[in-house]
C-alpha cells in the first residue's frame, strides 16, 4: 500500500467499544455511535499523506504514514489528528490506527473501506485522555 490509496474522500464513523448485545434494540445499537465525520486525504509522498476530519462543526488536521505489514500484521497506517489553533477543537489530539479492508476477489460492488481504532490522546473538556473506539470509514465516490 502506498498513500495513493488513501487519496479522497472517506465517510468515517467510529463505535463505543462495548461488547453488551444490543439484541435488536435500536436504542442500545445507536448508544454505541461514538462519532460520524469525513476523512479527506491528500498524498505528501509514498509513505505520507495529509488531510483532514471534519465533522461540519469542527475538525481535526492530520498527518498520516504508511506502517510496513509483516508476516502477521496487515501493510496500515498511523495518523495523528491535531485542533485547529483558536477554534473548537484547539489542543486535541487523536490518534487513529488502521488498515486497508480486505479486498474480496470475489466481492460484487465492494467499495473500499478502512478499518482500525482511535484513541483520545490528550484530554480536552470533560473528556479524559486515553478513550479508544474503533472506526470504519468507506470510500466516497
Amino acid at each position: 500500500m502506498t498513500s495513493s490509496n488513501l487519496i479522497g474522500s472517506w465517510t468515517y464513523r467510529s463505535f463505543i467499544n462495548n461488547p453488551s448485545p444490543v439484541d435488536g434494540d435500536p436504542d442500545k445499537a445507536i448508544r454505541l455511535f461514538f462519532a460520524e465525520a469525513e476523512f479527506r486525504f491528500e498524498a505528501v509522498s509514498d509513505t505520507e499523506f495529509k488531510g483532514v476530519i471534519d465533522w461540519g462543526s469542527g475538525g481535526l488536521d492530520l498527518a498520516g504514514t504508511i506502517k510496513p505489514g509483516s508476516a502477521d500484521t496487515p501493510v496500515a497506517f498511523a495518523i495523528v489528528g491535531l485542533g485547529r489553533p483558536g477554534s473548537q477543537t484547539d489542543g486535541w489530539e487523536y490518534d487513529y490506527n488502521g488498515c486497508l479492508g480486505y479486498r474480496w476477489p470475489n466481492g460484487i460492488d465492494q467499495i473500499p473501506s478502512l478499518v482500525g481504532t482511535v484513541i483520545r490522546a490528550k484530554p480536552h473538556g470533560s473528556a479524559p485522555a486515553g478513550f479508544t473506539a474503533s472506526f470504519i470509514a468507506v470510500k466516497r465516490p
